[in-house]
């Protein structure tokens, strides 16, 4: 068992070295993506993924559980202290099982639900009729304006008292504007409903105050560990004390069976992280470096969503200038620029084509590009947009990413291991 990974599986270690050397090589600009640090990475590597630990700290299933414990309850504490929650479940093994937990500790099947469209920048797990949360619930959808494409709180007041939800569902996957979560708190709770907040997306701005905080007007919030938090793939819950027991429930042994401990360790390592001064700083470079990127693009002729972005991301309207999401999402890859092809809000494409790209910035900061880079970010893609069948234009802006990426090099000691 002690064989390096090369020897044992070839084409896994392949696959490894080249998903490594493409991180490095490429400017990593999907809003939803980020870059953990090499403490993360070895928790999450760790012999933690060989134990089973169904139950809670203290209330374990099996045996052998006393570092288990530890790091589920810093977890929870560390969580606790970033969000101002009541309680935390530490083992959702994603942000859609989180959101699972939370509907089926306060929804019956039928229930109605109220959530952000999709197509509005929402997320599929808040009501999509192919999602489990379509299928199982009753959903009406709330959107953007169309006017100035930013969340309508008047429709959704008024779809509130028309449909009497018993959950409003707030939180977003393609929405760069600031959430007002007190307006929905006020709004669902002048119909009798609950609220959750998704805030998988702007988790860290959110941990340092550069973005309201959902509690104390929420009843739910949950959220990824991975995106702006920057740790590893998986789900918390964050909840009133008093949904915590029926919460907990569900959870396990109601959706999940063995928590995976590496990962939970993993979160526990990047909460941390978070509690340092220096994460504060860092989500203040993103917010910089969007606001910046932004406006390169803008000037380049490009029409934001909304107008801009006070958070992480942008949308930008590609088709307004005679190029599909598909088109501009494939002549960026080419080029060395990875985003991905987005609705916007009122498309007249279809999702698979889009009219939107989407496109944040957590991902380049954490390899510490700042606002000239973004400057420069924004006029390669550019260049790229305005003649995205052009094979030449691709081989020189590819180029010029990979001077550019040379001076942010991702991961040294990896890519010396593998002869980079």
């Amino acid at each position: 068992m002690s064989e390096p990974l090369h020897e044992v599986d070839a084409e896994v270690a392949r696959a490894i070295a080249g998903e490594t050397r493409r991180q490095n090589e490429t400017l990593e600009l999907i809003a939803s993506e980020n870059f953990v640090s090499e403490a993360v990475l070895e928790a999450a590597g760790s012999v933690f993924t060989n134990k089973y630990a169904e139950g809670y700290p203290g209330r374990r299933y099996y045996g052998g559980c006393e570092f288990v414990d530890q790091v589920e309850t810093l977890v929870r504490e560390r969580a606790k202290q970033l969000f101002g929650a009541d309680h935390v479940n530490a083992q959702p093994h994603s942000g859609t099982q989180a959101n699972v937990a939370v509907y089926m500790t306060v929804c019956k099947p039928g229930d109605t639900l109220l959530g952000m469209s999709l197509a509005h920048g929402g997320h599929l797990t808040h009501g999509h009729p192919l999602n489990f949360s379509g299928k199982m619930y009753r959903v009406v959808s709330y959107g953007v304006r169309q006017g100035d494409e930013r969340i309508d709180y008047d429709e959704m007041a008024r779809l509130a008292g028309e449909h009497k939800p018993r959950l409003i569902v707030c939180g977003a996957s393609a929405y760069p504007r600031i959430i007002d979560f007190k307006r929905i708190h006020e709004i669902a709770s002048s119909v009798g409903a609950l609220s959750m907040a998704d805030i998988a997306h702007i988790a860290g701005m959110v941990a340092t105050g550069l973005h309201p905080n959902p509690f104390p007007h929420m009843d739910f919030v949950t959220t990824t560990t991975h995106k702006t938090l920057r740790g590893p793939r998986g789900g918390l819950i964050m909840c009133r004390e008093e949904f915590a027991k029926e919460l907990d429930k569900i959870v396990f042994p109601g959706t999940q069976g063995g928590p995976l401990v590496h990962i939970i360790a993993a979160k526990a390592v990047c909460l941390r992280e978070a509690l340092q001064p220096g994460f504060a700083d860092y989500q203040k470079q993103i917010l910089a470096n969007a606001k910046t990127l932004a406006a390169s693009l803008s000037s380049e002729g490009f029409r934001l969503v909304s107008g801009g972005t006070d958070n992480h991301l942008m949308l930008v309207d590609v088709f307004s200038r005679g190029v599909t999401g598909k088109e501009a999402e494939q002549a960026l890859e080419k080029a060395g620029i990875t985003v991905n092809k987005n609705a916007i809000p009122f498309d007249k494409n279809p999702p698979l084509v889009a009219s939107g790209i989407r496109i944040g910035t957590p991902a380049v900061t954490t390899r510490g590009m700042k606002e000239h880079e973004m400057e420069i970010i924004g006029r390669l893609i550019a260049r790229v947009l305005r003649s995205p069948a052009d094979a030449e234009v691709q081989r020189q802006v590819r180029q010029s990413v990979l001077d550019l990426t040379d001076k942010f090099p991702l991961y040294p000691k990896r890519l010396a291991a593998i002869g980079q």
